[in-house]
């Protein structure tokens, strides 16, 4: 499960600029297992590897933009998959489930090695649930949980849309947020489906996502 757990841990360094040097996992000595450690709202949070079902979902995201480019190949948009994305007004470190970049993101990446992107690099950024971390992936609920989760950080720092996929079989369904507000660190809501239905992404992405398969986490 996810941890929040290192509060009392006396830390050479901020745990945001651990992370940015690449220090903060060796430092907590977390098994390299595909066990992901992000700052969020400058607390360490320490997440499991993936399941499976989880890539599946990533990868039925993924797979319309690249299709998008066999009969268009000037189609711009590229989805990456576990970047390291850093808010640097924020003083948080995130790793997205998936990004969307434009080509020149990807030109520039295999043009030299890039350690990590930063929020203008960014056109869109998707989060799919699980037990672990659904808490932070989602819109906060004001008077019940005061701690800014990364639908916050993504809007502070102008993240320009948000695709949240959130499997909890007692909510499941897709969000589209977007029209960040940097002052006040919302979005508002672009669209909402169920699962089962089309996702169709308006402009400047203009594609649809088929969640015909998608099913909740297991209860």
């Amino acid at each position: 499960m996810s941890v929040v757990a290192f509060a009392q841990l006396l830390l050479p360094d901020s745990p945001y600029a651990m992370w940015v040097r690449g220090e903060l996992e060796e430092y907590l000595r977390l098994p390299d297992d595909g066990t992901r450690v992000e700052v969020v709202g400058g607390e360490i949070v320490v997440s499991p590897a993936p399941v499976v079902t989880h890539a599946v979902f990533l990868a039925h995201i993924d797979r319309p933009f690249t299709r998008a480019t066999v009969p268009d190949p000037s189609y711009p948009w590229r989805a990456m998959q576990g970047v390291k994305l850093d808010l640097v007004e924020t003083g948080d470190g995130y790793i997205p489930d998936l990004v969307i970049v434009d080509a020149e993101v990807e030109e520039r990446a295999l043009a030299g090695d890039i350690a990590r992107l930063y929020p203008h690099d960014i056109a869109m950024v998707v989060e799919v649930t699980s037990p672990s971390n659904a808490r932070h992936d989602r819109r906060p609920m004001f008077g019940r949980q005061v701690k800014p989760t990364k639908w916050n950080g993504y809007a502070r720092s102008g993240v320009p849309f948000y695709l949240l996929v959130d499997r909890d079989p007692r909510q499941p369904g897709v969000k589209l947020f977007g029209e960040p507000n940097t002052a006040e660190a919302t979005y508002e809501v672009l669209g909402e489906w169920k699962f089962g239905e089309a996702v169709r992404l308006p402009e400047p992405f203009s594609i649809e996502i088929d969640t015909d398969a998608w099913k909740p986490w297991s209860a």
